[in-house]
């Protein structure tokens, strides 16, 4: 059950990740860093505090009493992970949608899911899983072998997606929703989504450095609620430190934009639906932090080993490839396009049961 549990929080956050851009397209005359920013700032700055302080009594307490070096590489982490998300977009322009999409996302499925534990097999902590656990279990092999089926899912619909953009050569956007302009330099591209996949990792990073504070909230919440499993808020006064350091990254980069695009007065300017444009941002900011608020509770079910990062990033994946059918992105390819991706799609969600599976015999 608690297994199940952990699958459907993972599902919620990932809808929620798959979902969060949806506002965003709601907001008009506004440049990409002005409704990037605004929706960040309540996705990194206002939103987790305030989710802190609604579940986690002393949340601030909790922080304060922590150690610098715990606070200050969980910051770190952050900091990377916003830069792995900034340099995304070169990795499209480079790659091309698909392809590049499919090569960042893998790797950072693959290295946000092992490293931790490989990191532990050299520097065992009590309660972590190693990778000679999973190696030397049939619940670890069944993960890893979930973990395969992934990734074979990730590159049939990066196959789909590059046959999409050979069919379909306009209107063609990122991840994001935004527009991408290819530029293919598969080299310099190759190194780009590289480095894209192992800092977008380091959110994973972010929270196991982290983990002091989660496990701080989890003793006071077990020692007021004894016998009742673990907290499933835990983590939210982790996210909070962690995402300050993407708000810095994130921060910095648009206000260059704003300055370089003279865009400032996007958030002033009256011609625009201001009111309508906050909102929407605000609520896509909002959505965006949604993804991690539940991925902490599937997390509490699952442990923070590899099945809570890969169940993570294939609900994300899943849910943005079924949101391009239902909003017709794939109108205009051939049938075999089709089947490709539903095919890919199918087979990740193969992969999610596999997961699962292997975290009910754990």
């Amino acid at each position: 059950m608690q297994a199940i549990l952990g699958v459907i929080f993972h599902f919620i956050g990932g809808f929620a990740s798959g979902s969060f851009y949806m506002p965003y397209k709601k907001v008009k005359g506004w440049h990409w860093e002005s409704f990037w920013i605004v929706g960040g700032i309540f996705s990194w700055f206002i939103v987790p505090p305030l989710a802190a302080f609604l579940t986690i009594p002393g949340f601030a307490d909790i922080i304060k009493h922590t150690d610098a070096s715990t606070i200050g590489l969980a910051y770190l982490f952050g900091v990377l992970w916003g830069i792995g998300g900034l340099t995304y977009g070169l990795g499209v322009r480079y790659l091309g949608v698909s392809l590049g999409s499919s090569i960042i996302l893998g790797l950072c499925m693959v290295f946000g899911s092992l490293i931790p534990s490989i990191y532990y097999n050299f520097f065992p902590k009590e309660g972590k899983d190693t990778f000679s656990m999973l190696l030397n279990s049939q619940w670890g092999l069944t993960v890893l072998t979930g973990l395969i089926v992934c990734v074979i899912g990730i590159i049939i619909c990066g196959k789909a997606g590059m046959m999409k953009e050979k069919q379909v050569s306009s209107g063609i956007t990122d991840a994001h929703g935004a527009d991408a302009a290819t530029e293919y330099k598969f080299g310099l591209g190759m190194f780009v989504a590289i480095v894209s996949g192992v800092l977008s990792a380091c959110f994973n990073f972010g929270l196991e450095a982290g983990k002091p504070m989660a496990a701080i909230a989890n003793q006071l919440w077990k020692a007021a609620n004894p016998n009742e499993g673990e907290f499933l808020y835990q983590n939210n006064v982790t996210y909070v430190v962690v995402l300050w350091g993407g708000l810095t990254t994130n921060f910095i980069w648009c206000m260059i934009l704003n300055a370089r695009n003279k865009t400032f007065g996007d958030y002033t300017n009256k011609k625009t639906p201001l009111f309508n444009n906050y909102l929407f941002s605000a609520l896509a900011g909002t959505t965006w932090f949604l993804q991690f608020f539940f991925y902490g509770m599937g997390e509490s079910k699952l442990g923070n080993g590899p099945s809570s990062w890969i169940l993570h990033m294939a609900f994300i994946i899943l849910v943005a490839n079924m949101w391009g059918l239902v909003l017709k992105e794939w109108k205009g390819v051939n049938k075999k396009t089709i089947i490709t991706i539903v095919a890919g799609i199918v087979i990740m969600i193969v992969s999610v049961l596999i997961v699962g599976y292997g975290n009910s015999l754990k």
